[in-house]
């Protein structure tokens, strides 16, 4: 059953990944007031979408390094299959080398703690944004046949910590790095949308 949980702690939990072929034990809390997390589900290994989503989150892995920012990808499936599809190269249908941890989820207690569990048994393709207080401050979810963008991912996370850095402003539709923040008030709405008016 899928809830609301923004502006609220993210579940804590404690499971094994696989990172660098080999087995670890990934605890969330570890990462609390040190980075934010980029937290994201995905239905099963060996399937289509999934590898193209995963493997793009591990190719711009360093971009969310520099913003003190780690990625955890979590399916419902075992440790071991995790391994045998990081061993498995991407010409041969696997996904190689991935910069971040796939975390097991075999209980789905994980999935279910966050409410991207479905019918099926499976996770939604959800993706939260935690801070480094352990807020969620955001989250999107997709059904199975369509993937997600890293790209906008990143947008948002950048956008997040520009208010967060700028308490006392917001961020408009589309802003991105460079662009000017809004403060919370009519003046300032109206200069934006004045600006942004075409006659």
């Amino acid at each position: 059953m899928h809830f609301n949980l923004i502006g609220k702690k993210a579940p804590l939990f404690s499971a094994t990944a696989v990172i660098d072929d080999e087995f670890v034990t990934v605890n969330l809390s570890d990462y609390l007031n040190k980075k934010y997390v980029i937290l994201f589900f995905y239905p099963l290994d060996f399937t289509f979408v999934c590898p193209t989503e995963i493997t793009a989150f591990s190719d711009q892995f360093e971009d969310f390094n520099k913003l003190s920012t780690e990625i955890l990808g979590v399916s419902v499936d075992s440790e071991f299959s995790h391994l045998f599809w990081i061993q498995t190269p991407r010409r041969d249908g696997g996904i190689g080398y991935i910069n971040y941890p796939l975390i097991s989820d075999l209980k789905k207690t994980i999935s279910s703690s966050y409410g991207v569990l479905n019918e099926d048994g499976v996770a939604l393709r959800a993706l939260f944004i935690i801070d480094k207080e352990g807020i969620i401050q955001h989250s999107t979810t997709n059904n199975l046949s369509f993937g997600r963008s890293v790209t906008e991912t990143y947008r948002t996370l950048q956008a997040i910590q520009h208010c967060q850095g700028h308490v006392d402003e917001v961020c408009p539709v589309d802003w991105k790095p460079g662009d000017k923040g809004m403060k919370p008030d009519n003046e300032e709405l109206k200069a934006y949308l004045k600006g942004k008016t075409k006659n």
